[in-house]
């Protein structure tokens, strides 16, 4: 069954709505799952697979099952949520579907939630996860008590989701709907079924070129994010990079409050960055407004921070109460982490970072980053390329990402939702002759086991390896460091 529209949910009859939600265990559809109890529906769900995740909503009274046939979808089950995962053929949807009950995505149900409270939707091809993370860190610090939603684990503020406060309890804003802070992914154009009040776009790049048939589609999906921001007369806001986002051809007509932020003399709220110190500074009107030392290294990150501080700013939060969370922030699960280090052959270590980087721009970032504040002998990164598709499409800047790293180790490429077609039509071996006719010193080798005892060979003391991609690769770094709970992933 086709997605239904929300116009099927009122506010008043939530509470009346009991929902069943495929592929519950994910980052987005489990803290979705607990703002819909809070907005009092019964929820359930079930997963591929029982994790620390499933376990937790079990324990937090939201039954959850693995088992996936289609067998524990009833007929008093008024609605059901898929995440982006979870195929059309799944036997969930097919059996809603023989009973007639209407099905929403992750991205439709999520809008709805939003809607109930002050929406603060973080967009751009990259920095979400971080600067939500980031934004989430300072708010609860101010004792702003956000709900939010993050695409990846942050210990520091207490994992991927939360259920805050329903009004605002303090500023400008104070009792307004509490503060539901989450991603806006352009991916499928799911970010086109959000509410924001307020918005950010980080930045706009070349990606998901397996749906978006150009730049200028994915420039013109962004623009139609940004006209779902209200009025600025409604609190209607939005934060957009003065470079790199696109915002002459964005913002034009725009009736929220607009402004500007980066590196450029001429950003509404200018950064300043001295990556040898990692001190990050915010000029507007020429005037500083806060200082902090980031406690991630390279420009991208202190870009992140200084969007997080913004928004953080305008939803009342005085500058002052900004540096110490900023200062404090350890980061989020395989963005630039530190996983530990490996025992060498020649009795030093060689440290162990893990990153989710895929597109081109973040690998160039992160090693360039890591190659600065490591200061290491030599730069050892294994990347896994996520989907054949964003690997042929990106063949060439790929290639020209990696000349922070001395070694490139390329593994199979990781695929979601590519044909048998799509496979066929481009290897990790052309990433690996490209990479060598660009001069770097690159080998494919397929077996993950393979690559951990190639590391544990090679490494000496004094190294970095860092282990990058979106897919299972990350089983790598764990391995590296001892880690002995992960088990590799061919």
């Amino acid at each position: 069954m086709a997605p239904q529209p929300t116009p099927l949910l009122t506010t008043e009859t939530l509470s009346q709505k009991h929902f069943h939600l495929v592929g519950i265990g994910g980052c987005g559809m489990n803290g979705l799952a607990r703002l819909l109890c809070n907005l009092g529906s019964e929820v359930v769900g079930t997963d591929a697979v029982n994790s620390h995740v499933t376990e937790a909503l079990i324990h937090d009274g939201i039954p959850t099952s693995i088992l996936q046939d289609g067998s524990t979808i009833t007929q008093d089950i008024d609605i059901i949520v898929h995440s982006a995962a979870v195929p059309p053929d799944h036997p969930e949807i097919l059996r809603g579907d023989e009973l007639g009950i209407p099905v929403l995505t992750y991205a439709q149900m999520l809008g709805f939630v939003q809607s109930q409270h002050t929406g603060v939707c973080i967009a751009g091809t990259h920095g979400k996860s971080t600067t939500v993370s980031m934004l989430s860190a300072i708010l609860l610090k101010a004792g702003f008590d956000p709900s939010f939603i993050v695409g990846a684990n942050c210990s520091q503020i207490g994992g991927s989701s939360r259920v805050g406060s329903s009004k605002i309890p303090q500023g400008p804003l104070e009792g307004k709907c509490g503060v539901l802070v989450s991603e806006s992914c352009e991916f499928n154009r799911s970010f086109h079924d959000h509410v924001p009040t307020i918005g950010l776009i980080n930045n706009i790049e070349e990606d998901h070129l397996d749906y978006y048939s150009s730049l200028d589609a994915i420039i013109e999906s962004f623009r139609k994010f940004a006209m779902r921001i209200p009025p600025s007369e409604d609190q209607g806001f939005l934060l957009i990079a003065h470079d790199g986002a696109h915002r002459n051809i964005v913002t034009p007509g725009l009736r929220c409050k607009v402004e500007t932020f980066g590196f450029h003399p001429e950003a509404d709220y200018q950064v300043v960055f001295d990556p040898s110190v990692r001190r990050v500074g915010i000029l507007r009107d020429g005037m500083w407004t806060i200082q902090w030392t980031n406690g991630m290294p390279g420009s991208h990150n202190a870009l992140n921070a200084a969007a997080a501080a913004i928004l953080a700013a305008n939803l009342g939060v005085d500058w002052e109460s900004i540096t110490a969370p900023l200062e404090e922030f350890e980061g989020v699960d395989r963005r630039l982490q530190k996983l530990g280090h490996l025992s060498c052959n020649d009795g030093g270590k060689a440290i162990v970072y893990d990153d989710y980087g895929h597109h081109p721009t973040e690998i160039e970032m992160t090693l360039r980053a890591l190659r600065s504040a490591e200061l290491p002998k030599r730069l050892f990164c294994v990347f896994q390329p996520h989907q054949h598709s964003r690997t042929r499409f990106l063949l060439e800047q790929f290639a020209q990402s990696f000349s922070s790293a001395d070694e490139i180790i390329v593994p199979h490429i990781y695929f979601v939702r590519d044909s048998e077609a799509e496979q066929q039509r481009v290897s990790a071996q052309d990433l690996v002759d490209k990479l060598i006719d660009q001069g770097s010193s690159a080998k494919h080798i397929d077996d993950f086991d393979n690559i951990v005892k190639h590391l544990q060979t090679t490494a000496r003391d004094g190294d970095l390896i860092v282990i990058m991609g979106a897919g299972p690769v990350t089983t790598i770094a764990h391995a590296l460091v001892g880690n002995n709970k992960i088990h590799l992933h061919k």
